[in-house]
């Protein structure tokens, strides 16, 4: 009856919940190692699931997780004592897709795609055995702790696409008061960002590095990224002239950009490029994406910030305290990177309840009710999904 025990079964399945409430993990982490699995989390009664004290990592092939709070935190331990769980991650997966999923408090990454850097003697086969189709969709990844219990000193960090890995996509994500990586794209990696919004980081938003200490040895792998309709608003901590993407390390970048806009916290033009360190990398703008935009529906970069306000996150229509807190704050240019969950009230008290999951009121192909409203929805509270959403209800009539 427990989500680990669900998630250590093998065969294609779909978890449901018939409760409600938190799951306390007491600094540990929920490994998915048995692949074809769809986490439903929005089967769950109100409020919806949320995950205390650790993180989840994906180590396998073909899993879908949706509306799922994970709230990480330090619990306590001491500044550089060693506890360092990333909110979500995967490794070495492939065929994933995270969906309005909610991830906050992380000592290291809030949602990354992650794996070994070099698997086989080509680049085909380092990008084989490393994490490749990986969707992140309407996601929320929140106040990564900065100088907290990670071993390494600071470390709020958004995400973090490892050396190698392909077909990455953002699509509608929320990255908000992380010091860097929204996200850090490393050696070789193929990213697509598409109507994301990026909210008060402090010292980097998006980035590429290629680190000749990590590569030593291996020819530099051209990275990619293709950022269409992206949003970047400075905060209390965003430093001045901050750019949008900057590029470090020595490995090239091609980079296809539209309608990316990036301003301060008074809405004053901020630059579109830069760079950090001493580097003889080179950014190769492309006059064509380098990866398909077929079957997004891209958003003008004008619509992005209040569609994402009311359409990403674990449960619209259902919202958590802390989700709450940090949209509101977003939406009137509040808010700052923490260094503990207790800077901001500490780890909500989360109730507990249970209601039946009546498999034949819900469409298990899109996991969506037949009713149209989900558990904890009220009467007219349908405007708050996203169009997807609405067309997967109405069949996309």
């Amino acid at each position: 009856g427990s989500l680990a025990e669900a998630l250590a079964a093998s065969g294609p399945r779909i978890i449901v919940f018939e409760v409600g409430g938190a799951i306390d993990l007491e600094r540990s982490i929920l490994s998915i190692t048995e692949p074809y699995v769809t986490i439903a989390g929005q089967t769950a009664p109100s409020p919806g699931i949320t995950i205390l004290r650790g993180g989840i990592d994906v180590k396998t092939h073909d899993v879908k997780m949706q509306h799922m709070r994970i709230i990480t935190g330090a619990d306590g331990q001491a500044k550089r004592s060693g506890w360092e769980a990333d909110a979500f991650s995967t490794a070495a997966a492939s065929n994933v897709v995270i969906e309005n999923n909610t991830f906050m408090w992380a000592i290291d990454e809030n949602m990354s795609a992650s794996g070994p850097r070099f698997t086989g003697d080509t680049v085909e086969e380092w990008r084989a055995g490393t994490s490749h189709n990986i969707v992140f969709r309407l996601n929320l990844a929140a106040e990564g702790l900065a100088d907290s219990s990670h071993p390494k000193g600071e470390h709020s960090k958004g995400s973090l696409i490892h050396d190698n890995a392909t077909g990455i996509v953002f699509d509608r994500n929320i990255w908000a008061h992380n010091v860097e990586r929204s996200p850090l794209v490393k050696g070789g990696a193929q990213v697509l960002m598409v109507n994301n919004l990026i909210y008060n980081p402090q010292h980097r938003a998006v980035h590429y590095n290629l680190m000749d200490l990590e590569w030593a040895g291996h020819a530099p792998v051209t990275g990619e990224i293709t950022a269409v309709g992206n949003v970047m608003r400075g905060g209390n901590d965003t430093d001045d002239n901050l750019p949008f993407l900057m590029l470090g390390g020595v490995g090239d970048l091609a980079y296809f950009g539209d309608d990316n806009r990036a301003v301060d916290r008074h809405g004053n033009p901020l630059p579109m490029f830069g760079t950090y360190g001493e580097t003889g990398a080179e950014l190769i703008e492309a006059e064509a994406p380098l990866a398909s935009l077929e079957g997004y529906d891209v958003m003008p970069s004008g619509s992005v910030e209040t569609t994402l306000l009311a359409t990403a996150g674990t449960r619209p229509w259902d919202r958590g305290s802390e989700e709450i807190r940090v949209l509101f704050f977003i939406a009137e240019g509040r808010g700052d990177i923490i260094d503990d969950e207790s800077e901001v009230g500490g780890y909500p008290e989360i109730a507990s309840t249970s209601a039946p999951f009546v498999e034949a009121e819900w469409d298990l192909a899109t996991m969506t009710p037949l009713s149209g409203m989900y558990p904890g929805q009220k009467e007219g509270a349908q405007e708050h999904l996203s169009p997807r959403d609405r067309e997967m209800r109405t069949g996309g009539q």
